[in-house]
């Protein structure tokens, strides 16, 4: 599995922005398809993750009611949409994936794949 991430940029407080992850090689019903975020000197955190198939959508609470994780099959990409931003969510973003879904989601050493990272950048 292939996994390209795309959409970072500069954007201003209380804007947002789209991020998009596009999978190659096979993404198949059970998957989990996360994002993680990594600040500059602090550790990778979950983002959000979603299960390929449907039934689970999960949200790390500093993201709940701005973030929102969402898949188009045709075009074998997961998309997370980013609103409300602040610069407290100025990162690195990543997409991964797993090739199960697993209650700890959260976890990025659970992942198998990982794309290559998208800077976000909030300004004050």
């Amino acid at each position: 599995v292939q996994l390209q991430a795309y959409g970072g940029g500069l954007v201003q407080a209380g804007g947002s922005v789209r991020l998009s992850c596009a999978a190659s090689g096979g993404i198949f019903t059970d998957y989990a398809l996360g994002w993680f975020r990594q600040a500059p000197g602090k550790e990778r955190e979950v983002v959000a993750a979603i299960r390929w198939g449907g039934g689970r959508l999960v949200y790390a609470d500093s993201v709940k009611g701005r973030f929102i994780i969402s898949r188009d099959y045709a075009k074998n990409t997961v998309y997370l949409q980013m609103n409300s931003l602040n610069p407290e969510d100025t990162s690195v973003y990543y997409c991964a994936a797993r090739i199960r879904w697993t209650t700890n989601w959260g976890s990025a050493s659970e992942y198998n794949y990982w794309g290559q990272g998208t800077l976000v950048t909030v300004s004050s």
